[in-house]
């Protein structure tokens, strides 16, 4: 996640479980701007050229950011052109850690920590430990943490190493609508759940607490009577709702407090997130373990005891949702992706 200016991290963890993750909840919440903002792009700009290869997505699967980029990624068929690290979903006093890899070091990277990759871009970086991240593999550097520009990037930059027949994400003609209804997701549902979360006084989480189901309460009237957000085909702005609304009943609806409803509660906005998770491309990077276990045993400044609920049921993430008598082609003239690598399979009790 980005850099906190005021509070610790939130699903950074720059701070110790013993110190940093107790402040969840009685520090003022602040999201700030990336640091680390360098893109890789096509002509590399930056220094940063794309390449097959040369980098490493690290992510957590319990990061909704994060999780922005495992979908594009896999939409785009990215995953033997950029290669994928994921890390613990629980932290310790040096953040994230490579401890699901054998010996507890990055196979690639050959590194025990994400924080190894910041201190060789930045010796004494003060900020937080954030993923996504994209490192280059042959210095060790640490190239991004931008999670806004990030899937972008993806979406156009690397056009070169897509695969064949994958949609277009972000289709210039819709580009105008698509950044008008992200900025209106990521402010007032993205970011809203953790201000509302992460709140310190009740009318400061009054006032998110609002923001979270006003805007929800206008994508469920926009989503009523066509199948995606922006156009006839999936893109950016849907990719963006998604991993918050996967989310929402397993860790927002308890955790963060934002309970006027559960997702299950409201038709079209319960449909609408099934249709997508049942889409090659996003389902299969959700898992549901690893969210639960980093919200609720991390955040201890909101989750004293570090108890992780036994539920909710996954089952109905698999029922029938309809939304195809909507219209609307999920890839357009485009094919979904194939089945994602062995490797990165979602296994149980991560998925329904």
């Amino acid at each position: 996640m980005t850099e906190n200016s005021a509070a610790p991290d939130p699903d950074a963890g720059a701070e110790s479980a013993a110190d940093g993750n107790t402040e969840y909840g009685r520090r003022k919440f602040k999201r700030s701007r990336s640091h680390f903002a360098d893109r890789v792009t096509a002509a590399g700009e930056d220094g940063w050229p794309v390449s097959a290869g040369r980098y490493r997505l690290v992510v957590s699967r319990a990061c909704p950011w994060a999780s922005r980029v495992l979908v594009s990624r896999r939409l785009l068929g990215l995953e033997s052109a950029l290669s994928l690290a994921v890390v613990d979903p629980l932290q310790d006093d040096r953040s994230w850690r490579f401890t699901l890899d054998p010996e507890g070091r990055d196979p690639v990277l050959g590194i025990r920590y994400l924080s190894e990759a910041y201190d060789a871009r930045e010796t004494g970086y003060p900020g937080g430990v954030s993923v996504p991240a994209i490192v280059d593999v042959p210095s060790g550097l640490l190239v991004t943490n931008d999670f806004q520009q990030m899937t972008l990037d993806l979406a156009t930059e690397w056009r070169a190493l897509h695969r064949p027949d994958a949609p277009d994400l972000y289709p210039e003609p819709l580009r105008d609508e698509i950044d008008e209804v992200a900025e209106e997701i990521y402010r007032d549902v993205n970011n809203g759940v953790y201000r509302a979360g992460f709140a310190t006084e009740q009318d400061e989480y009054e006032a998110a607490y609002a923001d979270v189901f006003h805007r929800l309460d206008l994508l469920s009237a926009r989503l009523a009577d066509r199948r995606y957000l922006v156009g006839d085909t999936i893109t950016e702005a849907d990719i963006r709702l998604f991993t918050t609304l996967v989310r929402f009943d397993p860790v927002y609806h308890g955790h963060f407090k934002c309970n006027r409803n559960k997702l299950t509660e409201d038709p079209v906005l319960w449909a609408y997130t099934r249709d997508l998770y049942q889409t090659p491309g996003f389902g299969d990077t959700v898992d549901f373990d690893h969210i639960k276990r980093h919200y609720y045993a991390v955040h201890t400044g909101i989750n004293a005891t570090g108890i992780v609920p036994a539920g909710p049921d996954l089952s109905g993430w698999l029922t029938p949702h309809h939304r195809e008598q909507l219209g609307g082609r999920p890839f357009g003239d485009a094919t979904p992706p194939g089945p994602p690598p062995t490797a990165e399979r979602i296994a149980h009790p991560g998925r329904p």
